[in-house]
């Protein structure tokens, strides 16, 4: 009932930036939150960061301070800015969306060189 497209992954230096976006379509309600999960080879997915429809944002230890999650609630569409990137940040980055059950996108390839 929920579409989710990620987008703006790829391949960046260490210390730079990127905008990843995702899109979400189909049976929208107005409670959801929303996030995004990264999963690096070999390891568990986990959570980067959170946000809330009423903009209450909650982060990963490892990415506080760099990265900033928003959202555009007339677009249905979620942000993350990633700033100072590492190479641990390196993985693939998957939208979420909550509302009763949790919808998944397909992710987007983020890899960071050294």
């Amino acid at each position: 009932q929920v579409q989710l497209v990620e987008s703006g992954g790829g391949l960046v230096q260490a210390g730079g930036s990127l905008r990843l976006s995702c899109a979400a379509s189909g049976s929208i309600k107005s409670g959801n939150s929303m996030g995004w999960y990264r999963q690096a080879p070999g390891k568990q997915r986990e959570l980067v960061a959170r946000i809330t429809s009423l903009g209450d944002r909650t982060y990963a230890d490892s990415v506080k301070g760099r990265f900033t999650i928003s959202r555009d609630n007339a677009k249905n569409t979620v942000y993350l800015q990633m700033n100072s990137l590492k190479p641990d940040d390196t993985a693939v980055y998957y939208c979420n969306y909550f509302w009763f059950v949790d919808y998944w996108g397909k992710g987007t390839l983020v890899t960071v060189s050294s």
